[in-house]
């Protein structure tokens, strides 16, 4: 039997970064089957290195005899014929009619994560994690809910200087009312050329909706910040889950600890996400052994994905910041972390995405599948979807702590470190 390629996603959700050119489909904290025939999601040159995973375990599956599915099939190939040959706009576009079809299908399973995506927007899922440049506003969005929702806007971006924050709904684009639009159609129509203006009607809790200008720019999404802090405490700063991401965590830990730091801050603030593989490098950079993460599937059983050795901060004190728009990827660290007893959380609630995904890709170009495959826990078992973690310690960080340039979370994260 001949595969087609696919691979397994823990998303954040459907994660998009805003882009003229190009976007990202999802936060793909994913692995591929471990099969010669077996691709990755986009292209297997585009993500070199990633490290293949076992394969999902296969479900039985009910009445897929063929004779079953074709009497199961006779009203869809009845309704074809007459949207076919009747509707009366013709010649009907039956490619559409196809994808239309597809994603009816998976609609009616009624699982916000499971989604069709059809070529164009395969073709540009998950390019920034790739560290390449884009047009856009900079942000990423959670393109299941009822409006496009801001997760995230990434730092120095036009949506981070417009003032767009996290949880903030897109509910109209230059004047056009959004309700009831799709979120991955909401999102191209935010697209656009470089120093073009979009105009997003905002709702935000307890304010009535107001318009933000944004005016899109290039944007390079960044991956890794590190830099010491007053009192000898370190500081690494995650924003993404990317293909390169862990060699990047590695090269400043490496350079960071020649200075002997007594503790590290690891900030997960606003990091909605990436690939999975790349989640388990980075814990594995601070857990010596036992399970990161494990998945468990709709047929009972379960997998434990483990820490790899290596680790280059093994032992030093660490506090892990998080907070409402920590998702996915930062949720699987922060979550061993705090299970393993390697560290504390300081922060708020973070955003509760422990679903995993599976991506397939179709025949003929006619893009790709995305269904939730199984749920993933903690070390400890938790379940934390559409729950969160909870901080060991909980800090607020209000936008009058923003104007003042105070940062009362990483405040705490230090004074944590200062006591051990």
């Amino acid at each position: 039997m001949q595969y087609k390629p696919f691979i397994i996603v823990v998303s954040v959700v459907m994660a998009l970064i805003l882009l003229a050119g190009s976007f990202s489909a999802g936060f793909i904290t994913g692995h591929t089957l471990n099969s010669p025939s077996v691709g990755l999601l986009l292209n297997s040159n585009l993500i070199p290195g990633l490290r293949l995973q076992d394969p999902v375990p296969a479900l039985q599956t009910q009445s897929g005899t063929p004779q079953n599915l074709k009497e199961l099939f006779k009203p869809f190939w009845q309704a074809w014929d007459v949207a076919t040959t009747k509707y009366v706009k013709q010649p009907v576009d039956q490619t559409a009619l196809m994808r239309g079809a597809i994603k009816g299908m998976l609609d009616s399973l009624g699982d916000e994560h499971t989604s069709y995506l059809d070529p164009e927007m395969f073709k540009m899922a998950n390019a920034q994690l790739q560290g390449a440049q884009y047009t856009g506003i900079g942000a990423w969005v959670d393109a299941t809910r009822k409006y496009l929702t801001i997760v995230s806007p990434m730092p120095g971006s036009p949506a981070e200087k417009a003032g767009l924050k996290t949880n903030d709904q897109i509910i109209a684009i230059d004047g056009q009312d959004m309700t009831g639009v799709a979120g991955e159609v909401a999102h191209q129509k935010v697209l656009g050329p470089e120093g073009s203006v979009v105009t997003l009607t905002i709702l935000r809790q307890g304010m009535v909706p107001f318009d933000v200008k944004v005016t899109r720019a290039a944007i390079v999404a960044p991956s890794v910040e590190s830099k010491m802090l007053d009192n000898n405490i370190a500081y690494v700063h995650l924003f993404t889950f990317g293909s390169s991401t862990d060699k990047e965590l590695r090269d400043a830990l490496t350079k960071l600890l020649l200075q002997k730091p007594a503790g590290l801050v690891l900030d997960l603030r606003n990091n909605p996400g990436g690939y999975l593989n790349t989640a388990i490098d980075v814990a594995s950079e601070f857990i010596g052994k036992g399970p990161i993460v494990y998945q468990q599937y709709g047929n009972g059983t379960k997998d434990s994905l483990e820490a790899k050795p290596g680790g280059v901060a093994l032992n030093i004190p660490l506090v892990v910041l998080i907070n409402q728009g920590s998702a996915s990827a930062s949720e699987i660290v922060a979550g061993a972390i705090q299970d393993l007893g390697r560290g504390k959380l300081v922060g708020m609630t973070s955003y509760g995405k422990g679903s995993v995904q599976t991506f397939e890709t179709l025949a003929d170009n006619q893009g790709a599948i995305r269904v939730t495959s199984a749920y993933w826990l903690t070390p400890n078992g938790r379940q934390i979807n559409k729950i969160g973690l909870t901080p060991d310690t909980v800090v607020q960080l209000t936008d009058q702590d923003r104007t003042a340039g105070q940062d009362p979370q990483l405040a705490k994260a230090v004074e944590i470190l200062m006591q051990k």
